[in-house]
């Protein structure tokens, strides 16, 4: 499909400016996008996003009436737009209700600024919104659980975000989750999983999941890049200046993001040939990971594929 093959040129100003103007009003361009060409200015680039978006959406038939989304807001770019992109779509859908729920790890120095830029925008929004906190659900903050433990960072934070989203939502009565990964975030997933040697995170799809055990999690800004998404919050003039997660310096995603995006410079595509790579070993491998046997948790009594989940295993640490 026309979105799934979109691929982004941010070059220098110069040669932005040295192109002819936009390709559909002739104004200065403000990025250049390729499969198909075209130049476009802000007011072009902006609709030509969230008509992607949109169609992603549409063509997956990820809203119905009757749905209730939660969208896991941390304030920051990814999040930011994508509650702004679904306050729109969802403004026209009849019987579908948004809400956001942020999450307050407790880092120092840090959380404080995107928790009020999420309590702004869903304020300025007029959308219902909870924040929840690690140390209410799992008894300390994260500064206090990575105690001699900082280099399991983003793997412990990472785990109990999912299950306090997960328990937010439940409690809110959403029938969906939707988190802001990029197509950059989801190409990088793809190649950390087969560095890692980890089958069953390469083959796991939660944004289909399991109803009857999981609320279903989709990813509508899974079409855009990182760079399309700052763009067009820089443009818009919805863009803020947030720190950086303290801890995400040593994290394997970094070195992975850095390989990722000049072999994308270099090998245009790299990133959709990557998930493109996994869908198919998905849906050549459906039905022996559909067989896979859940269970409950023996100390916490949530589905785990183990005799522990991954919580309690964090936890028990």
């Amino acid at each position: 499909m026309y979105w799934q093959k979109e691929r982004m040129n941010f070059g220098s100003s110069r040669s932005l400016m040295a192109d002819e103007g936009c390709s559909l009003c002739g104004k200065p361009p403000v990025a250049r996008l390729i499969d198909p060409e075209r130049r476009l200015c802000a007011e072009h680039f902006v609709e030509d996003c969230a008509a992607r978006v949109k169609a992603g959406i549409m063509e997956a038939g990820l809203l119905a009436p009757g749905d209730r989304i939660a969208v896991g807001l941390s304030g920051g770019k990814d999040s930011t737009l994508l509650l702004i992109l679904l306050h729109g779509i969802v403004s026209s859908c009849t019987g579908v209700h948004l809400i956001a729920i942020t999450v307050d790890e407790g880092i120092a120095g840090y959380r404080e600024e995107t928790v009020a830029a999420a309590v702004d925008l869903t304020t300025r929004l007029g959308i219902e919104h909870r924040i929840v906190s690690f140390s209410d659900l799992f008894g300390a903050d994260l500064d206090v659980l990575l105690s001699d433990r900082e280099a399991e960072a983003c793997t412990v934070c990472g785990v109990l975000r999912r299950r306090a989203l997960a328990v937010a939502a439940a409690e809110m009565g959403a029938t969906h989750i939707a988190t802001g990964h990029n197509l950059d975030d989801e190409a990088q997933s793809v190649l950390m999983n087969v560095l890692r040697g980890d089958l069953s995170k390469l083959l796991l799809d939660t944004s289909e999941g399991l109803p009857d055990c999981f609320i279903p999690r989709i990813k509508p800004l899974s079409v855009l890049s990182e760079k399309e998404i700052t763009t067009y919050l820089l443009v818009s003039g919805a863009y803020t200046d947030l720190p950086e997660c303290p801890y995400a310096g040593g994290a394997l995603r970094g070195e992975v993001r850095g390989m990722l995006a000049d072999l994308e410079f270099r090998y245009p595509g790299t990133r959709w040939r990557l998930i493109r790579s996994r869908d198919q070993v998905r849906n050549l491998l459906a039905e022996e990971v559909s067989q896979g046997v859940l269970q409950r948790c023996v100390r916490c009594g949530e589905v785990s594929s183990g005799e522990l989940c991954s919580v309690c295993r964090v936890l028990g640490r």
